[in-house]
């Protein structure tokens, strides 16, 4: 008991669709947590403000369709979605960050170093709050990964397949 050889090699596909179904739900309600606090935060007064609300409001119905019929082109736009809540959050997150080293600078000139990150860190803005729509991102390119939809081989077929249509 305890040894690597008691761990079996791969999931039951029982279990990987469970804990399939439980990442897509993390992702639905951090989604739909996030999109609600970043309307009453009223984060949007620029077009960057914009891009988390938007591409929520995109992926959640996105997110709906897979959870009631996942199909290949579906999942596959859930997972470009999914890239690019990793990517918006990493801008997030640097945009986050460079407004407090201005709004810090500004307060004060002489600021810099470890000092201005500090400060620029526990700022006004929340800097590392953009990581939640990264973390969202990386929860639904968990879901897909190898996500049987997606990776299920091609039946095979036969010749006759071909002039009749009808499977021998």
């Amino acid at each position: 008991m305890g040894r690597i050889a008691d761990v079996p090699a791969e999931m039951t596909e029982g279990e990987a669709g469970w804990l399939r179904r439980v990442l897509l739900a993390l992702v639905a309600l951090g989604s739909i947590g996030l999109v609600v606090e970043l309307i009453l935060l009223e984060h949007y007064d620029s077009a960057w403000q914009w891009t988390p609300i938007a591409l929520l409001g995109v992926m959640l119905p996105v997110t709906l369709v897979v959870w009631l019929r996942p199909g290949r082109v579906v999942l596959r736009v859930f997972q470009a979605g999914m890239a690019l809540f990793v990517a918006a959050g990493l801008l997030g997150l640097w945009l986050h960050y460079r407004g407090n080293v201005e709004f810090e600078r500004e307060r004060d000139a002489a600021l810099s170093g470890w000092a201005l990150f500090w400060e620029a860190m526990r700022g006004a803005t929340p800097a590392l709050a953009p990581a939640a729509l990264t973390q969202l991102g990386l929860l639904g390119l968990a879901f897909a990964h190898r996500h049987p939809v997606i990776h299920r081989p091609p039946t095979v077929r036969s010749r006759a397949d071909d002039h009749t249509g009808e499977r021998s």
